[in-house]
C-alpha cells in the first residue's frame, strides 16, 4: 500500500518507520527532519529493538508526493487549518484518511473537506519523543485503536487494523471510534495538562499521592462527560484505575506532548484536548470544574 505520513513528529516517524519496514511504500512529509532523513535515513531507538531505515522517501510539499492509497495524519491539532494544503494533494477517488491526532473534532473537520466515506479515526497509546534530527525514541506502549467514521465502513477499518498489525503494531478495530477517543481523553486530559502546567514527568506526578488524587478526580469528570454522550457501552469508573496502572508501567521520565510543546514555546492543543470535551460535557449538563480550572490556568497569556 502507498501511504503518506502527514505530521512527521514522534508519532508519524515511529509508525511510518514500522509501516515501511513492514513492506509498505511510505512517503514522509517532513519539516525539521528533512535534511537529516534524506541524507542518513531514519533511526528508531525502541524498547522493542532499535532499527535503521537507510533510505526514506522524504518530501517538503504534499504536491511532490501525489495521490496515495492512505493518508495517516499525525499533525498537532493546532495545524488543522492546513488540512487542505497538507492533505488535499494526496487525495484521489479511493484514498482513505486516518487521523491519529489527539482530542475531538478531527474526523469531523476532515469529513467536511474530503467527504465522510473516506475518513477513519485512530487513537494511539504511544510513548515516543523525537531526538536529534532523523531519530525517534520509542519509550513504551504503541497500540492503536481505530474505527470508521461511518458504520458502513467497519470492514475497511478492520483491513487498516490488519495493515498495522502486520507491521508489528498492536492494533484493533472498534465499532464506535468516538468511545475510543473519550477513553484516550481519560488519560490525555489529566496528564497532558498537569505535566505541562507543573513541568513534571508522568512518574513525578504519580509519586505524589495528592497529585494522584487530583488525576483520579479529573479522570472521573472525563468519564462522566463521556458517558453522557449516548454511547452504547459506557466507560466504567474502573477505567481510571486501568489508566493509572498503564501509566505506572511507562518510563517514569516520559513527558507528554503538551508538556514538550510548552517547554519549547509552541502552541498547545487546548482546543481539541480540553475545550471541545468541556463543551461536550456542558451540553449534556455535566460539570467538569477541575478540567475547567486546568484550562483556565494553561490559557493564561
Amino acid at each position: 500500500m502507498r501511504i503518506a505520513m502527514v505530521g512527521s513528529g514522534a508519532l508519524g516517524l515511529y509508525y511510518g518507520a514500522l509501516l515501511q519496514r513492514g513492506g509498505n511504500d511510505v512517503d514522509f512529509l517532513l519539516r525539521r527532519d528533512y535534511d537529516a532523513i534524506v541524507r542518513d535515513g531514519l533511526h528508531v531507538h525502541s524498547i522493542s529493538g532499535d532499527f535503521h531505515l537507510p533510505k526514506v522517501a522524504g518530501f517538503r510539499h504534499a504536491g511532490e508526493i501525489g495521490i496515495v492509497d492512505l493518508v495517516v495524519v499525525g499533525l498537532k491539532t493546532w495545524s488543522n487549518d492546513r488540512y487542505e494544503e497538507l492533505v488535499g494533494p494526496l487525495v484521489g477517488p479511493d484514498t482513505m484518511i486516518l487521523t491519529l491526532q489527539n482530542g475531538l473534532g478531527n474526523e469531523e473537520r476532515l469529513a467536511e473537506l474530503f467527504g465522510d466515506r473516506r475518513i477513519y479515526g485512530g487513537v494511539a497509546y504511544l510513548c515516543a519523543n523525537r531526538g536529534e534530527s532523523g531519530r525517534v525514541h520509542h519509550l513504551g506502549a504503541g497500540r492503536i485503536v481505530l474505527g470508521a467514521l461511518l458504520a458502513e465502513n467497519a470492514g475497511q477499518a478492520a483491513v487498516l487494523a490488519e495493515l498495522f498489525t502486520l507491521a508489528g503494531v498492536s492494533c484493533r478495530a472498534v465499532d464506535e471510534i468516538m468511545v475510543a477517543r473519550w477513553e484516550k481523553l481519560v488519560w490525555n486530559i489529566p496528564f497532558n495538562t498537569l505535566c505541562a502546567l507543573r513541568q513534571r514527568s508522568v512518574g513525578e506526578l504519580l509519586a505524589s499521592p495528592k497529585m494522584t488524587g487530583i488525576i483520579r478526580g479529573i479522570m472521573g469528570e472525563v468519564i462522566a462527560a463521556a458517558n453522557a454522550q449516548g454511547f452504547r457501552e459506557p466507560i466504567p469508573a474502573s477505567y481510571a484505575d486501568e489508566m493509572i496502572t498503564f501509566t505506572l508501567a511507562m518510563d517514569p521520565s516520559y513527558r507528554p506532548s503538551m508538556q514538550l510543546d510548552r517547554m519549547e514555546g509552541r502552541p498547545l492543543e487546548l482546543e481539541a484536548l480540553v475545550v471541545k470535551p468541556l463543551q461536550a460535557g456542558e451540553e449534556q449538563g455535566v460539570s467538569m470544574p477541575l478540567t475547567a480550572a486546568l484550562y483556565a490556568l494553561l490559557d493564561l497569556p
